[in-house]
């Protein structure tokens, strides 16, 4: 599957290069960035290992990973669709905005907003959905600005910082999205 650029006014999304993986070093290793990623709960990777992962993410057909730069060209996160099915027609939303001097600034839901309507125009998605942990208030706002819904909870299934966490699932469907864009 070949990566997009997708350019909004604030990011630009591009395929993701080997020159990134410091930056994705120092964003894993950061306790702040990572308590908000759901599926994180590992060591920080290795350069040699994140190397690794870009490299197997560029050929892995059933997922479109990004990353974010912002307008002027500084790299601060990455965004997904992973589990592409295109049988099924749905994939899963994954995002991350690594610098947090760009956090509340809409970078990441401008960057959502890209990403959610390539997957509607230009995979033919009808569903994509996302998980995220409940704690998460500033990244449940920006899924709401892009139109996913609440559909479920998941009580109890983080534990982090010596609490338990609910786990939130939300979901847009392609009518939903191209409704909510032309308003």
């Amino acid at each position: 599957m070949t990566k997009p650029v997708l350019k909004g006014k604030k990011v630009i999304l591009r395929p993701m290069s080997f020159k990134d993986a410091p930056d994705y070093c120092r964003w894993l290793a950061d306790q702040e960035v990572t308590k908000f990623l759901a599926i994180y709960d590992n060591k920080p990777p290795t350069l040699k290992e994140e190397r690794q992962w870009i490299a197997a993410a560029k050929k892995d057909k059933s997922r479109v990973v990004l990353a974010i730069d912002t307008a002027d060209g500084r790299h601060i996160g990455s965004i997904a669709l992973m589990k592409i099915d295109q049988y099924a027609k749905r994939a899963e939303y994954g995002i991350m905005i690594g610098d947090k001097y760009y956090w509340g600034q809409g970078c990441g839901t401008e960057a959502g907003r890209l990403l959610v309507n390539y997957g509607f125009k230009k995979l033919k998605l009808h569903r994509i959905e996302l998980r995220y942990i409940a704690y998460n208030i500033r990244g449940a706002k920006s899924y709401k600005k892009i139109g996913f819904k609440e559909e479920g909870r998941l009580r109890d299934h983080f534990f982090r910082e010596g609490y338990w966490h609910d786990e939130v699932v939300m979901g847009i469907l392609r009518y939903e999205y191209h409704r909510k864009a032309k308003k």
